[in-house]
């Protein structure tokens, strides 16, 4: 028998068992149904929204009609150079430019207006090169203006008053039902794209666009760009925006992103579940993993960058591939818009040289990338033009030779041609003409004549080689790269990414819709203000139907060595307080009790610490012992980006010690629920250990299922909710809350 030091929770009746490239796949879109009693079919239990706002940003990148505020002509003025690109661009996109100023009659042999109201006619985008934007914004409205840029800055970026500025803003941008891209934007969204570049592209979206550069560049490399949305302080429109319109695009393959600051969590991961339920990949580099590069972000665009573990959860719940250099974001971002889906996991590598082979294997394995043995039918084909005594088993090293003449291709072939194989990756550390040339075009050749992903890592640091710049980048199947971290990364995310979306099913479908008789009774338990009581944190739990062990709460000896009796020995006896937190480091919980006198004892001896203590009691907890099992920790607290987080680890005192712990945003299903449980390095005590049984997974996977809809239901009111321990029995035996601690807002 098993006593906790964190106490013990009531055995109710057990909860119900879980039950359990270049052509973009069709999109898994799953509809939603509110059940009978719904209040509405698009918005929560707590009333937020389900789906992505898809705003219509057509307009936006290909306006009829666009006005530019503070337009000018005067040599040495910054707004020339803007003037004169806008121009370009109005031209390049088909659009009638009207200049606006309210001193010139004419901007570079344009007609120029001397105010917004003064147009010739209703424009789609208003340009506002001006210091301040907000005196303009009514103006714009009156106008009928759909969309404006600002590119003035001094807002949120700057500080406290900054910030202020920024909200009347956004106030006056809210009221005028424009859409605003900005403040402290730049001209990204009005570069030239080429258009001589076929394929599905990569959409971009920057809150800082010097680092969206080297993505903008990979065009010079063949790699198509469609558009570019800069979106500065997202004073209105929000990298959420963008990632659901661009979602919509056929033309796009994939999404990057450079991301330093979320300006609403929510709206951030429904337009991630929109893009995943369309199957677009979305590839993201989140600045501010570390504490420094947490207060850069907010200083460059005075957002909350969130805690960095839960934005990282939260990305990969709704399968945002995140990646930490901007190397990896263009790498990954290529690869996803261009391959093709995969027809098979394995990966096998092929190389000239045995050491270079094993190198790169050795990395992709420990990537987590499925390196297949090939067959022994396969191996024997291989050795028909590969010496015998080299290893084709994977990696297939060919010795160097047979590159050099029409035993290449055929081994490319072979190789492709296995069921079991859907990645190809050639690693050439160095070009050598008489095989690396040889080598390069059989890959293209034999890229044209497959659906399987070919990969090659150019190793040359100089990267003039005509085999890597016409052969190679020339060939819009083969995935070229120049490092084997880069070539793996992407090759896992886009792997990933496939397995994810095809058996996807937005959490935002099942999310309840109408509060559950569990909440009614858990709002009447709610103390605003307050930390709960033990006891009454129990009546919480008891509520959304968690297992508890039994227990009274007393207020004599005498009461106490009753409830003995009626609970059974042997018994754990805790203070009760609303306002105590650690027990045991007071003293205040007893293990083990099996008479009467040890009972009274205890209840004497707890009332002396908490009076000694100052501490106020409600009375003092006899609960049943409750068999050893594998402690586990779930609970409650808030984001400040995405509102209510679940969490689950191992509990006791491993929680604090070992920090081994796994979060999700609600909604989640049971598949979330059982992944957070693969993500522990403690995983392996739930499957049994050193003799002991499997702990009943099940039960466990179900108190986070009820954990999370009390999150959801409960929502701003619950603060924070702590079951530590919770003690996971044997397979088939449930799952009981030892103790708990709940705080309401």
């Amino acid at each position: 028998m098993l006593g906790s030091t964190h106490g013990t929770l009531t055995t109710d009746s057990r909860p119900a068992r879980v039950v359990a490239c270049g052509e973009r796949p069709a999109p898994a879109v799953h509809s939603s149904t509110a059940g009978p009693d719904s209040t509405s079919a698009d918005l929560d239990v707590s009333g937020r929204p389900l789906h992505a706002d898809v705003p219509d940003l057509d307009r936006f990148f290909r306006p009829e009609s666009v006005a530019v505020v503070g337009a000018s002509d005067a040599e040495g003025r910054p707004n020339t150079g803007i003037t004169r690109q806008l121009m370009a661009w109005a031209e390049r996109v088909g659009a009638r430019i009207h200049p606006v100023h309210p001193t010139r009659e004419s901007v570079f042999g344009l007609p120029c207006v001397p105010s917004v109201t003064d147009l010739p006619e209703q424009v789609d985008l208003a340009v506002l090169l001006v210091g301040d934007p907000l005196p303009v914004i009514e103006e714009l409205a009156e106008a009928k203006v759909k969309f404006a840029v600002a590119f003035a800055s001094g807002f949120a970026e700057t500080g406290q008053e900054g910030a202020a500025a920024q909200a009347r803003l956004a106030a006056a941008v809210e009221r005028s039902g424009i859409r605003l891209l900005g403040p402290n934007t730049n001209l990204n969204a009005f570069e030239k794209f080429r258009e001589d570049l076929e394929g599905p592209a990569i959409a971009l979206i920057t809150q800082s666009g010097h680092q969206g550069r080297p993505v903008f560049t990979l065009q010079e490399l063949g790699i198509r760009l469609s558009h570019w949305a800069p979106t500065g302080n997202e004073a209105d429109l929000e990298t959420a925006d963008f990632l659901s319109y661009f979602a919509d695009q056929p033309e796009v393959g994939a999404i990057a992103c450079y991301v330093e600051g979320l300006k609403d969590g929510r709206s951030f991961l429904l337009a991630a579940d929109h893009a995943a339920r369309r199957g677009v990949p979305v590839v993201a580099v989140k600045v501010g993993r570390t504490e420094t590069g947490a207060r850069m972000a907010a200083s460059h665009t005075g957002k909350l960058t969130g805690a960095d573990g839960v934005v990282d959860a939260a990305m990969r719940q709704f399968g945002v591939i995140r990646v930490d250099g901007l190397d990896e974001l263009q790498d990954t971002a290529a690869l996803l818009a261009r391959a093709r889906t995969p027809q098979a996991e394995g990966v096998v590598v092929y190389s000239i040289s045995g050491g270079t082979g094993a190198h790169f294997s050795d990395l992709a394995t420990e990537a987590g990338l499925s390196l297949p043995t090939l067959s022994e039918a396969k191996q024997a084909e291989l050795h028909q033009w590969i010496p015998e005594y080299l290893n084709v088993a994977n990696p297939v090293d060919n010795g160097g030779h047979p590159v050099g003449d029409w035993r290449g291709r055929k081994i490319i072939d072979a190789i492709l041609d296995d069921p079991d194989v859907g990645v190809l990756i050639c690693p050439i550390t160095g070009p050598f003409p008489p095989m690396s040339d040889k080598l390069a075009q059989d890959l293209v050749d034999a890229a044209e004549r497959t659906d399987k992903l070919v990969c090659v890592v150019w190793g040359s640091p100089v990267g003039t080689e005509d085999a890597y710049r016409s052969t190679l980048l020339g060939s819009s199947r083969v995935a070229t790269f120049r490092t084997f971290a880069n070539c793996i990364t992407a090759v896992r995310a886009h792997l990933d990414h496939h397995r994810f979306t095809s058996g996807y099913h937005s959490p935002f479908a099942d999310a309840p819709r109408s509060p559950s008789p569990s909440f009614r009774k858990a709002q009447a338990l709610m103390r605003p203000g307050q930390q709960l009581s033990e006891h009454a944190a129990k009546q919480l739990l008891r509520a959304y139907g968690i297992r508890v062990p039994r227990e009274q709460l007393v207020t004599s000896a005498a009461a106490a060595v009753r409830a003995a009796g009626l609970v059974g020995y042997p018994v754990v006896m805790k203070a009760s307080g609303a306002q105590l937190g650690h027990k045991t480091e007071l003293g205040l919980v007893k293990v083990g009790l099996t008479s009467a006198s040890q009972v009274r004892d205890a209840y004497r001896e707890l009332t002396d610490i908490a009076r000694y203590e100052g501490i106020d009691l409600d009375g003092v907890l006899v609960c049943q012992m409750i068999e050893p099992g594998v402690e586990m920790v779930v609970g409650v607290t808030h984001d400040s980006l995405f509102g209510p987080t679940v969490t689950v680890g191992l509990g006791g005192v491993l929680v604090e010690v070992l920090q081994d712990a796994a979060v999700r945003v609600p909604p989640f299903g049971e598949d979330q629920a059982r992944a957070m449980l693969t993500e522990l390095r403690g995983r392996a005590l739930l499957d049994g250990v050193r003799g002991r049984p499997p702990a009943d997974v099940d039960a466990l996977v179900e108190v986070v299922l009820r954990i999370q809809r009390m999150a959801l239901e409960l929502g701003d009111d619950l603060a924070e909710l702590d079951i530590n321990p919770l003690m996971v029995l044997p397979r088939g035996q449930g799952a009981v809350a030892l103790d708990a601690l709940a705080v309401c807002r």
